[in-house]
């Protein structure tokens, strides 16, 4: 199965590169990403975790160089409610949460010197059964964004399949992206990748290679790495690819990167994904 390479007109990635924990890092990090190939950026407004101002102090060096284009880039941002954030929030913790939502995205703008983005996401419902009201007030100050066309697409992050069956029942603006952890041990979050392939939203999986260390090993992974010849962190990303999944990749060194991009030249055979996805059982 081979995800579509667009969704409402929007050209998708194949591959993204994520932007978490990289503190002052962040900026060259992210020039290093964009200089080595990778045209899409995911980061989020928390500060506990992402430095989304250095991302985007990043993009505009490598835009002001000429190395590409706003056009040609895909970024994608988050809202995180509270209870992910440390003190350092980018809204009024008293405002009700649409115009927290609000707050947010401008500040992300800011951030990131741009005047829209190409996919906003909800960073995870804000407990971990059902869909509460903060939910909904979220969703629906993310649907707002994305009909003026400051947000071309809208997602959701950390949801389970019983949180993301109730939000496409309930939204007025369907979730177009996906992003979970994918572990191997868990199927590889196959319910919910069978949802979004039924549903028009793409699925995009982080921690492909830090969540599956116990698989790195694995006599078969590594026979199919050897077949092609490539290393495992190449196979699982070309996996992921094969199976319908835009992957994440987070790595600091802009050797691994380059590498990483190298899953481009190949691809895994229909059974070679079967024998990797049976890796889960």
């Amino acid at each position: 199965m081979v995800q579509a390479d667009k969704i409402n007109g929007l050209k998708l990635p194949q591959f993204i590169y994520g932007t978490a924990w990289k503190e002052d890092n962040t900026q060259g990090l992210v020039e290093q990403a964009l200089s080595c190939g990778f045209r899409a950026i995911d980061t989020a407004n928390q500060r506990k975790h992402y430095f989304e101002t250095a991302v985007g102090a990043g993009i505009a060096t490598i835009l002001q160089a000429g190395e590409m284009t706003r056009d040609e880039l895909f970024l994608q941002t988050k809202y995180t409610f509270q209870r992910g954030q440390d003190h350092r929030l980018p809204y009024d913790s008293k405002a009700p949460i649409e115009t927290q939502v609000a707050q947010s995205f401008d500040s992300s703008l800011e951030h990131l010197q741009t005047d829209y983005v190409d996919s906003y996401i909800l960073h995870g419902p804000s407990s971990g059964a059902g869909l509460q009201l903060a939910d909904w007030s979220a969703w629906r100050a993310m649907e707002e964004i994305h009909s003026r066309g400051r947000a071309h697409l809208i997602g959701i992050s950390n949801v389970s399949i019983d949180q993301l069956q109730a939000l496409c029942e309930g939204a007025k603006v369907a979730p177009k992206f996906v992003q979970n952890r994918c572990y191997a041990n868990r199927g590889w979050d196959k319910s919910v990748r069978q949802f979004c392939t039924a549903n028009d939203i793409a699925y995009q999986g982080f921690s492909l290679l830090t969540a599956n260390r116990q698989i790195h090993q694995n006599p078969t992974l590594l026979e199919i790495g050897k077949r092609h010849r490539m290393s495992i962190s190449q196979t699982l990303f070309r996996f992921a690819i094969d199976a319908g999944m835009i992957p994440l990749t987070g790595t600091s060194n802009p050797d691994h990167m380059k590498h990483d991009l190298r899953v481009s030249g190949f691809k895994l055979s229909d059974d070679e994904v079967n024998m990797i996805e049976a890796l889960a059982v």
